[in-house]
Parts: structure tokens; sequence; C-alpha cells
């Protein structure tokens, strides 16, 4: 059979991504790693470890054989974590088309390499890439509550395209040629939710949280200017509009990591008790080296490093950021 697309990750994101798509009349083949939840889907339709709450569209085929899925149709939409792409992407392309275009909905850098997830795409292929990001907390999106994203694409038409195949009457997709600005805010606004967290759980208010969202995008901004990408992208989607949802939002995984740390929680322990990925845990790392490499202050970035890797105490890094030497704002 012919799939319209195939959704390669079956989490909370890529379940809500398959039956958007699904509900839209696509033939969706989607693709998981954990045995219960490809059967939960097929007998159930209800995806019961990542989210219980959404029937999952007949249109909708759940399979655990990855060759399927990537032969299986044009469009590939990646929704995977980023440290797990290297070894998805090594069982997934030998069996792609040649002209087939992959999608990626990740908010990641990679640990190690610094890498963003188009950039690790490229070494594996060739093929067509867009990139999907925004402020859209997945069950939100699940319950059809209105959302605005960004779809990160270099060929116009191509962009069109696909912009058609997402867009729904609650899902709205804007099209920018900035991919790799739009990763950069994607994956680094996980890192100062987390501080944003730490903040909201040592009840410092809410002025101190509106410092570091406005600080933490000017982080943001310097490094991915510094980078390449566009300064205008951080203020749009992708970069301010992701921000503030995820350093407000009581759903952001990131944001509740933040607040666990603040009551004197082990990065540790806290991730042995989550089945879904906070990417900002390990983005932490990956943005605290890009900062050193690239020469380019982030203290934020920096004190959020520390308090998870290092075991820094978080009233101490909340300190230590207010007691900076006094600048210029710009």
């Amino acid at each position: 059979m012919e799939y319209d697309i195939s959704v390669i990750g079956a989490g909370s994101w890529g379940t809500v991504l398959a039956n958007l798509l699904g509900e839209k009349g696509l033939k969706v083949l989607l693709w998981g790693f954990e045995t219960d939840v490809v059967e939960d889907i097929r007998t159930s339709r209800i995806n019961h470890t990542y989210m219980p709450a959404l029937r999952v569209s007949e249109m909708v085929t759940p399979t655990q054989d990855i060759s399927e899925a990537a032969k299986g149709s044009p469009i590939i939409l990646l929704v995977v974590p980023t440290q797990f792409v290297r070894g998805v992407l090594s069982k997934m392309l030998p069996y792609a088309a040649s002209d087939v275009v992959i999608v990626t909905a990740i908010k990641g850098i990679e640990k190690g390499t610094l890498k963003t997830v188009s950039e690790i795409i490229k070494e594996y292929c060739k093929h067509e890439m867009a990139v999907l990001s925004g402020p859209s907390f997945a069950a939100e999106v699940a319950a059809r509550k209105p959302t605005a994203v960004t779809l990160g694409v270099l060929d116009t038409s191509r962009g069109h395209h696909l912009q058609e195949i997402f867009n729904t009457e609650y899902f709205r997709v804007y099209t920018h040629d900035d991919m790799l600005g739009i990763e950069l805010g994607g994956a680094l606004k996980n890192v100062i939710a987390i501080a944003a967290g730490i903040s909201d759980g040592l009840e410092l208010g809410l002025n101190a949280r509106a410092a570091l969202i406005t600080r933490g995008l000017a982080e943001i901004t310097r490094l991915g200017v510094k980078l390449g990408a566009s300064e205008r992208t951080f203020s749009g989607l992708s970069g301010m509009g992701d921000l503030v949802l995820t350093c407000t939002g009581r759903l952001s995984r990131n944001y509740n990591v933040g607040v666990r740390l603040a009551k004197g929680q082990k990065t540790v322990d806290i991730v042995s008790e989550m089945r879904c990925v906070a990417e900002g845990i390990e983005t932490s790392h990956s943005a605290f080296a890009l900062s050193k490499s690239a020469q380019v202050e982030m203290p934020i970035v920096e004190q959020v490093y520390k308090v998870i890797h290092e075991g820094k105490c978080p009233s101490e890094a909340v300190h230590e950021l207010m007691n900076r030497q006094l600048r210029k704002e710009f």
C-alpha cells in the first residue's frame, strides 16, 4: 500500500502530527520503536503511553518496521529525540527513495558534534529537507486549539506544497527560508525554559521570569546570528513565540525540569522518572559548548548548564546572574 506520508516517532508529538494528517484524509504510516505503543494504537487507536486523551485516526497505520516506513511514502516526517537521530537515519535511509523529502519536527542540538538535526541529516544523504517548528504543545494541537507554526524550507514551490499538507483550520503554517535559525530557536528555547522553571520553582516572581525570557532571547539571537542565522528569525514563531510558550506553559517538560531542580531534585533522578524526553537537558550541554566555541556570551545558558551537569545550587546560579558586571542593554 502506498502512503502519503510516514511519521517516524510515535511519542506525543509524532502521534499528534500523524493524527492531524490522518484527519485531513492523508494515508499515514506511523513508525514507533516501542512494541506496546504500536500495539496500543493498532488495537485501541489510543497511544496510552504518550497521548492517552487522543483517539488516533483510522487513516494512521502504526508499524514497527522501519523499512516499510522509509520506502512507503514520498515524505518522511522525523519526530524522534535528537540524540537518537543518527541511529534512526542509519536504519531508515537505505530503504528510502532518492526523491523522498525529509521534514524534521525535532528541537535539539546533538551533544558532542553540536549539530542541528538538518546538519546531521546532511552527513547521511542529499534529500530535500524542511523544518517544522514553533509554539506548539502537543496536547493543545490534539485538542484542536488554535496553533501557528513555521516551516523552514529553501525551495519555494516545495514549501508551498508542504505548507498545504500540514495546514488545517486550527494548525496554521507559515514558511520561512532560515532553516538554521528555526532549528536554533527551537532548540535553545528549551534551555531558557529550564531557567524559567527554576525561577518559578524558587518563587522569584513574574518580574524575574520576564527578565529571563527577554535576556534569554538576547542570548539565543546573539548565538544564532554568530552562527549564520537571520536575526529576524528569532522575533518570529520559532524564536520569541516558542520561547514565551515554553517558559510560561505548565505543559512544558523543560519548564517542569527547572521547577524540580529548584526544589532540590537531582538531574539523574528527574531523567529516570520521565518517560518523555526533555530536550533541554542535553541541549544545555550543547548550547554551553557552542557558546564557548563561537565566543558568544550566554550567562543564562551557562548557569543552567552548571545546575544540570555540575550540580550547582539553583539559588547560587541566580545570585551570580544578578550580580554580574553592569553593562548596556544593547
